[in-house]
């Protein structure tokens, strides 16, 4: 029985943090896919709203600001205003910057937000980070909770204890995975209504002819900065979600841009740039393999091991999280060979007009 429950967790783990790195996408769709903003600083939007979740969720401490015990969905709102803030202070300095320009002055910020949070240790606790962040569901079972209001009107911290002592420690998994996929799909819904409206068609004919859309009088720049600030927010949000899965942050192992930004950029590429099902498919099927690569790059050192006794496997072990990135870029290639605009490429939405008329015509000739 302990084999398939660990299976299970196993599964729930997978779907939890597949679905965190598709709300990571599903920002990155609004700016990459819907405006052709090259975002290469995704790990500093999500580092603030881990940190904003982080220094507003937690109990008072020592060694960090904080103590402020907010509810959970007040502070993940306050990361998704947090890096919408960010965002819009930096669109409004960098927007108009082109594709590897903006990339480079992403990159650029988002070091300097990890920077500011390492060396502001009376704030963040420096590069000792954040513990003890609480996680949706699991912080029931957590004394201060369960003691104090709303909980504590419907039953006593002996019966709380008592109850949260019956059930397995496992208890919150399936609940967490539930939220984080109930939250992805609310964002999917909604950018899906937005790329369909005449926002997102506006969004499209900026993209692929900025010159005409500025002649047909569109506010190009201000429609830039607003998928900017979106696509931040939504970062923020997974951000959140991001430093209750993880309970520990710091700001150099945690957010480190190959297991973010890259990371991120290969599951949207893969997926489909510009389809919101794309980034989602491409979120979970990245991570899987990511995920499944640790367990087969760790056989291949054993393997190899074995066959040549002279080698010292811990030189390879070393390496792992190398070959681990090589392995994503191959199959990044054999994907993208096989199709180019990734596994569900992007469906230009139409305009209702469009749409009925072609129903018209259609009615008429039958």
């Amino acid at each position: 029985m302990g084999e398939y429950i660990g299976f299970l967790l196993y599964f729930l783990s997978l779907l939890t943090v597949g679905g965190i790195y598709a709300i990571f996408a599903l920002g990155l769709n609004v700016q990459w896919g819907f405006a052709g903003l090259f975002n290469a600083g995704i790990v500093g939007f999500v580092a603030v709203g881990a940190y904003t979740y982080a220094l507003l969720t937690t109990a008072e401490s020592t060694f960090h600001y904080g103590g402020l015990g907010l509810p959970l969905p007040v502070g993940m709102f306050a990361a998704m205003v947090a890096s919408a803030v960010i965002a819009g202070l930096i669109g409004a300095i960098c927007i108009r910057l082109r594709s590897d320009y903006l990339a480079i002055a992403t990159i650029g910020i988002a070091e300097i937000i990890k920077l500011i949070l390492k060396n502001e240790t009376d704030v963040t606790n420096g590069p000792r980070g954040i513990n003890k962040i609480p996680r949706a569901w699991e912080h029931f079972s957590e004394e201060r909770f369960y003691t104090s209001w709303p909980m504590s009107w419907f039953n006593t911290p002996e019966g709380w204890e008592a109850l949260f002592d019956s059930l397995p420690n496992w208890y919150w998994q399936p609940l967490f995975a539930g939220t984080v996929l109930l939250v992805m799909y609310v964002i999917y819904r909604m950018l899906e209504r937005a790329r369909l409206s005449p926002w997102g068609r506006m969004m499209t004919a900026i993209r692929e002819n900025e010159p005409a859309s500025r002649a047909a009088g569109k506010d190009v720049t201000r429609r830039r900065i607003e998928a900017f600030i979106i696509g931040a927010a939504i970062m923020g949000l997974g951000g959140a979600l991001f430093a209750q899965h993880l309970r520990l942050i710091e700001p150099t192992n945690t957010f480190d841009p190959s297991k973010v930004t890259f990371l991120v950029w290969v599951m949207l590429i893969a997926g489909g740039s510009g389809n919101n099902r794309g980034a989602i498919v491409g979120a979970f099927l990245i991570w899987t393999i990511w995920s499944a690569s640790e367990l087969l790059i760790a056989g291949a050192i054993d393997l190899v091991d074995a066959v040549f006794t002279t080698l010292d496997p811990a030189i390879l072990a070393t390496r792992a999280g190398f070959l681990r990135m090589m392995l994503i870029g191959i199959l990044m290639q054999v994907i993208l060979q096989r199709y180019p605009g990734g596994i569900l490429p992007e469906v230009r939405p139409a305009s209702p007009k469009a749409v009925k008329q072609d129903a018209g015509i259609t009615g008429e000739t039958k």
